[in-house]
């Protein structure tokens, strides 16, 4: 008898979860040569099991269902770095952090070495092409895996990746990134191909997590992604951009127009949502007291003092509120001295249920990208900017059953707040932004640029890498830069400018000592550290560097 595809999923993310207790763990990740893929070959060969199995394996491989993998890259990397979360742990914890631009190994390998990202992708990619000729499907594992490996490429810069080993082997020379995306494209160009006569032939709604084996909505969400990165690539290559953006909006199915569009995954464990289950570890009590805002990150400072400021209706969905008396919304300062624990949890934390799915993409974000395309580029998106940009707004709204909308488009005045610490220690007394809310087409093209980053941004909540992978490639949203103390690296111009980038493991410089060093010294200009700009992060008035 085959088994249940969902007790199947369930057990597999039990099994790989259950070790993380309740401290956040910052382990060895090197060990690629596990079985990470949740299932036995045995099971993976049952009649039926096989392809259900491989395109649930590889769709763990966006946002892992693993606790401790999803606090590295969604929390602790991309959550700071876009501005979403702040870290709630202090020194005596976390000595060495990624927003402090300190990070050990453990800290920023997890992309490349983790088992629960490139070895699953490719092993269950290799599985799939093994078990089933049939396009549909196989087309469906080209884009979750253009999904997935998106968001290592935007992390590092150049990656192995055309040569990259079936099992997910990585010893292999490194591509550009340039190379890297020019092949993403080619690979989601030739899936969408493949789905597009089929798009009505509907697949078995058990093999997929995401959208319950509907065809067209993998064309939209392959569309969406192409555009996506066709708008990460505008600075560094704005032909292939405005070819890549404009044939993914003027494609017969065209792009996410709806939140029922939306790329959801949500293949939990009994823990669910990792991301939650990584926010509340080590939630602080004492006494009778018991902290109910979260415990190792907290919402940062940044999106609420927006949200804030804009008076937001949807911070009630988006972040408890805080233990500050006087302060329903109050976010914590990302890039400090970290505080002790009875003064960290009082900020305010997001709000996650056990059950809530990871977006990987929402139709909001591809109505930013359409004014973003318009308003500052002139790309022929079928639609003018202002009319996306408030059909933006108007989904986001709508896909979390906030009310308002019509008088947060009209309100012209409102600006960010300021930050003002509670504890009095990480007060930022400068201006964060003076953009507004309402559509003005009289606006430079930076200060429209600006006005859509910064409510994609808002409507982006958690999707914290893809923050941070905009923020690199306009400067917006502007962020609260971290304290001198806070940036306990050598190199100060992070402490305004941000990470660009995250260091490559320590092992590749042994293990693939070669095409390490090739990279870094062809591909990196030479400087494999967290400055180094990236290919796509080539803004040539980037506001990151004036201020």
């Amino acid at each position: 008898m085959i088994m249940d595809i969902k007790t199947m999923i369930k057990g597999a993310v039990i099994s790989a979860v259950a070790f993380s207790g309740m401290v956040a763990c910052t382990a060895n990740y090197l060990e690629i040569n596990s079985n990470p893929y949740g299932v036995t070959d045995d099971e993976m060969q049952r009649d039926g099991y096989a392809v259900r199995a491989a395109l649930v394996g590889m769709s763990n491989g966006v946002i892992s269902p693993d606790v401790n993998t999803a606090q590295f890259t969604e929390c602790l990397l991309g959550g700071t770095q876009g501005g979403y979360f702040a870290d709630g742990k202090d020194v005596s914890g976390w000595p060495n952090t990624i927003s402090n631009y300190n990070p050990t190994d453990d800290w920023t390998n997890v992309f490349m070495k983790s088992s629960h990202f490139i070895p699953v992708i490719y092993s269950n990619y290799r599985m799939l092409r093994q078990v089933t000729d049939d396009p549909v499907i196989l087309a469906v594992g080209e884009i979750i895996k253009v999904a997935a490996m998106h968001r290592i490429t935007d992390a590092y810069g150049p990656i192995p990746y055309s040569k990259i080993g079936e099992n997910g082997e990585i010893n292999v020379p490194y591509d550009s990134q340039e190379d890297v995306y020019k092949k993403m494209f080619e690979e989601l160009n030739a899936a969408i191909e493949a789905l597009t006569p089929n798009r009505t032939n509907n697949f078995s709604a058990s093999a997929d997590v995401v959208y319950g084996g509907n065809v067209e909505k993998w064309i939209k969400f392959a569309n969406s992604l192409k555009l996506r990165l066709a708008m990460r690539v505008v600075y560094a290559d704005k032909e292939l951009a405005k070819e890549m953006a404009e044939s993914a909006v003027k494609h017969e199915v065209g792009v996410m127009t709806s939140n029922d569009d939306n790329a959801l995954f949500g293949a939990w464990g009994t823990n669910g949502n990792p991301v939650r289950f990584a926010v509340m570890y080590n939630m602080y009590s004492e006494g009778k007291h018991e902290c109910i805002t979260s415990g190792d990150s907290h919402a940062a400072a940044d999106i609420i003092c927006y949200m804030n400021g804009y008076n937001d209706p949807r911070r009630a969905f988006y972040f408890t509120r805080s233990e500050w008396t006087g302060y329903d919304y109050v976010g914590l300062r990302r890039g400090i001295v970290i505080p002790a624990a009875a003064i960290v949890h009082q900020y305010c934390g997001p709000v996650i249920e056990t059950d809530d799915p990871a977006c990987w993409m929402n139709a909001a974000e591809v109505a930013f990208l359409k004014a973003e395309a318009v308003a500052v580029f002139g790309f022929d998106m079928g639609t003018d900017a202002r009319s996306a940009y408030e059909e933006g707004i108007r989904l986001s709204f709508e896909q979390y059953g906030a009310s308002g909308y019509a008088s947060y488009i009209a309100d012209n005045t409102s600006v960010p707040s300021l930050y003002t610490d509670p504890a009095g220690s990480n007060s930022y007394s400068s201006v964060i932004s003076e953009i507004t809310i309402a559509w003005d087409e009289g606006a430079t093209p930076e200060q429209k640029q600006e006005r859509i980053i910064t409510q994609k941004w808002i409507a982006n909540w958690l999707l914290g890498n893809e923050a941070w992978a905009d923020f690199r490639r306009t400067g917006y949203p502007r962020l609260i830069p971290a304290t001198e103390a806070g940036n306990k690296s050598t190199d100060r111009t992070l402490t305004t400018t941000g990470a660009r980038r995250i260091e490559y493991p320590d092992a590749e410089a042994v293990s693939n000592a070669e095409n390490y060093h090739a990279a870094v010294s062809t591909l990196l200009g030479g400087s494999d550290n967290m400055s180094t700009r990236l290919w796509f992060d080539c803004k040539p008035d980037n506001p990151t560097y004036s201020r």
